[in-house]
């Protein structure tokens, strides 16, 4: 897999501290290995092998692109909050947070004991360094995090923070729960990288493999299990699968779904989890033909979901119904399921003026290695009803080039979040991957008194009553979900489904030998 902006600013939270969630409804894929659910010992060297890496790749917490950068970062660093295995929140660094004033103000209180793997213990301080470390390098989480009150810090102890906003957000705690927002300490060097993870920095050669010794000192005691952590980078899922039935490798992540059967014919075991992560079409509301709300609406009346599911995702997903977060509290469930309407699409397509609609669907395998097929097999179904969808697949290069966040009609991923940190990085003017170009004065409105409102009911309506301006006139065609599909030896223990990134959102510290 290339370096690509989908894996660095779309990854959702990093989950893992849960118990086992029933993520799966074929019962074969809840096999997770020989004893997912049994004792754990100490000892041996954990082999990971993960798709894609270059020699661009890196060790910084706050900037990582690629499925081999969020491995490593997940294990050398933590954030202050986490979701875990049911997408609820649970704490970390982080002991707890309270909001005052609506949701403006925030005082976070530090977990005691916990130290840097250089030694140092953590506090306020390098709260506040990382804090302004994210949003000085502009990366994933410098959408949320910018709307920090910097001035405002106040240290009230070395283990209590008070945090102003410049806008009311009662999920602030949301937006900190993400695996991209480690803690480090005050004055951090990448070249010396430093965490509180349960691993410490070992040795590391971009593009090949790094490695991760066992830090003694981490704060939940005998965790993590294996003695080193290491992580092998693969530029495909061929020879990465090779490794793991040759013995090379002990877990693989982002096994097609064609070779499951090999894997469990091989003695070893498949890890589904069904996730919140959404491939959508994406129709830029602005400009061109999508600006009439009748075509984006015809559009979303030709996909054949089910379709789509089956042969794009081979089956490992579920439909969507153009809306995202589909584990908020708030999801729209009341809905109408949308379903393919040819007849009503061509109806939409005359009055707006395109009964012969021509368009150009940008895509790329460095999106999603189902993205292509994905593309192909709608423009089918929009044949179907007399709209010609010219695939355009291009390079990874040139689909996160100087037109990404551009094109007319493209096609995007996004991992699990809630609904308003995702609102936050894609739905707004001001959204840093606002690709639809979406700026709907209503919907804006209903966003900004959800962000204030602490009555968890009253949110709850105003959510979806945004949700519903979305389902009615937005820019996404949101066809489905997709199940993150990885492969484990049958000699390690410790992976469980979960709704995050994947190999257990990267948490090997749960991981042990048999």
């Amino acid at each position: 897999m290339t370096v690509s902006r989908r894996n660095f600013l779309r990854a959702g939270a990093l989950v893992g501290l849960g118990g086992l969630a029933a993520c799966s409804s074929d019962q074969d894929s809840r096999a997770v290995s020989a004893a997912a659910l049994g004792p754990s010992k100490h000892g041996g060297v954990l082999r990971v092998g993960i798709t894609g890496g270059s020699g661009a790749d890196g060790l910084d917490p706050h900037h990582p692109p690629t499925y081999t950068d969020q491995a490593r970062v997940s294990n050398l660093y933590e954030p202050l909050f986490v979701h875990d295995a049911a997408y609820n929140l649970q704490p970390v660094l982080g002991e707890s947070m309270e909001p005052s004033d609506h949701g403006r103000v925030w005082t976070l209180r530090l977990r005691d004991g916990v130290e840097f793997h250089n030694g140092k213990r953590c506090d306020v301080d390098d709260v506040m360094f990382t804090f302004r470390r994210i949003v000085d390098v502009k990366g994933n989480g410098a959408a949320a995090l910018g709307i920090i009150d910097f001035a405002g810090l106040r240290k009230l102890d070395a283990r209590t923070l008070r945090i102003p906003l410049t806008q009311p957000y009662v999920q602030f705690q949301d937006e900190l729960a993400q695996y991209y927002n480690g803690i480090v300490p005050v004055g951090f060097d990448v070249a010396k990288p430093v965490g509180t993870g349960p691993f410490r920095f070992g040795s590391f050669t971009p593009g090949d493999r790094s490695s991760f010794p066992r830090f003694t000192g981490y704060w939940r005691g005998d965790q993590p299990y294996v003695d080193e952590l290491v992580i092998i980078d693969y530029p495909g899922a061929e020879p990465q699968l090779e490794a793991l039935l040759g013995g090379d490798v002990d877990a693989i992540d982002n096994l097609p779904a064609e070779r499951i059967a090999t894997v469990k014919a091989a003695g070893h075991s498949v890890l589904v989890s069904e996730t919140g992560n959404w491939t959508p079409f994406t129709m830029r509301v602005d400009s061109g033909p999508f600006a009439d709300v009748r075509v984006r609406q015809a559009l979303r009346l030709v996909a054949d979901r089910e379709q789509l599911v089956s042969q794009a995702l081979g089956g490992q997903g579920r439909i969507g119904n153009d809306l995202y977060a589909p584990y908020d509290v708030a999801y729209a469930k009341q809905l109408p399921q949308r379903q393919q309407d040819l007849d009503q699409a061509r109806s939409l397509l005359r009055s707006a003026g395109q009964s012969s609609l021509q368009v150009d669907l940008h895509t790329s395998t460095a999106v999603d290695a189902s993205s292509v097929s994905a593309a192909l097999l709608f423009a089918q179904q929009a044949q179907a009803a007399g709209i010609n969808v010219r695939v355009r697949p291009v390079d990874s290069g040139e689909f996160y080039g100087k037109q990404y966040l551009s094109w007319p009609f493209a096609q995007d991923y996004w991992y699990t979040r809630n609904y308003l940190p995702q609102v936050a990085q894609g739905s707004l003017p001001n959204a840093p991957y606002n690709e639809c170009h979406w700026n709907d004065p209503a919907f804006i409105s209903v966003i900004s008194s959800a962000r204030a409102e602490l009555d968890a009911g009253r949110r709850t309506r105003l959510l979806q009553d945004a949700q519903q301006i979305e389902y009615d006139r937005g820019g996404y065609l949101v066809w489905g979900f997709k199940n993150q599909v990885d492969a484990v030896s049958s000699k390690v223990t410790g992976f469980v489904p979960d709704r995050g990134l994947p190999l257990s959102s990267f948490q090997f510290r749960t991981v042990s030998f048999v």
